[in-house]
């Protein structure tokens, strides 16, 4: 006789730096979840990036350690529980809807051959100056109104997932861990991580949500990022986690962008910066001395 499958415990990592209401809102989000998770861990610097404490609904930890996403990331890990089955990495400024975890968890019971997924958003604000996180809430909860079921669509393997919303089975990730010779924002991070699993990387509409793009704390010296956007993509090649082509695409794309906008920046982008930093990264790279961790010096 057969029986219903049982669905997989979903845990949740939040790195964060300096965006404690965004988090209040994220475990807001978490709390109203019509399935809890297993457990929350909230990576942080300081207690100065954490919102006050309250109760929630699910055990939440608060680690505190060295910036830098990757290394956040990293810890969090490290102290999961054993018996968790699919962990769940969130960007500190996405919303997500309230049946998130159920979305999860209806997936991966339903391919169990998958190893990871990012979800559908319904808006991104990284390309532009964000999104409002009360715009972000109306938005996710206009579409959970809707009330309609998951659809559990599977897009082609993809080479990584979206860093601000992506799941893994904690058996595919094993002792993988981040790379922390990518340090600080972690640029490209998530593509290094994933394309060291077995198993397809895909996207699914089964679960949902919206990423702000919060201004706050993400570019303070657009220098580091600029050379992040060259140097990464060029240590991930030769590392063999990235495929050339995709690479020299990256920091083409980035040299282009900068180029083009330096003259009307973004008001919420060091182009300026950017610029320098794509340019300092290329000339240490034909002098053979390229390294992500330059940043840390800049």
């Amino acid at each position: 006789m057969s029986g219903a499958v049982q669905e997989p415990s979903v845990g949740i990592i939040i790195a964060t730096l300096g965006r404690a209401p965004n988090v209040a809102t994220l475990l807001d989000r978490l709390a109203l979840q019509s399935r809890a998770p297993a457990c929350v861990v909230l990576s942080m610097e300081s207690a100065a990036d954490a919102p006050p404490p309250r109760t929630y609904p699910f055990p939440l930890e608060r680690l505190f350690g060295p910036r830098g996403s990757c290394r956040q990331r990293n810890r969090a890990l490290d102290r999961l529980p054993p018996d968790l089955d699919i962990v769940l990495f969130l960007d500190d400024d996405y919303v997500p809807s309230c049946r998130l975890i159920d979305g999860v968890a209806r997936f991966f019971a339903a391919y169990p051959a998958i190893s990871g997924a990012s979800g559908r958003l319904l808006a991104d604000g990284i390309g532009g100056p964000g999104i409002a996180p009360a715009t972000a809430v109306a938005l996710v909860e206009a579409e959970d109104a809707r009330q309609e079921p998951p659809r559990l669509s599977v897009s082609p393997p993809h080479k990584g997932l979206y860093g601000c919303n992506m799941a893994y089975r904690r058996a595919a990730i094993g002792t993988v861990r981040f790379d922390e010779n990518l340090p600080l924002y972690g640029w490209q991070e998530d593509i290094d991580f994933g394309s060291r699993l077995q198993g397809p990387l895909v996207y699914t509409d089964a679960f949902y949500g919206v990423h702000c793009g919060e201004k706050a704390g993400r570019e303070r010296n657009g220098r580091r990022l600029g050379y992040s956007q060259i140097a990464n993509p060029w240590y991930l090649r030769r590392k063999g986690t990235m495929p050339p082509l995709f690479a020299y695409r990256l920091m083409l794309r980035s040299l282009l962008a900068n180029t083009a906008r330096l003259a009307r920046p973004e008001p919420w982008i060091d182009r300026r910066g950017r610029l320098a930093g794509n340019w300092l990264a290329l000339r240490e790279i034909i002098a053979g001395r390229a390294d992500p961790r330059r940043i840390l010096e800049l």
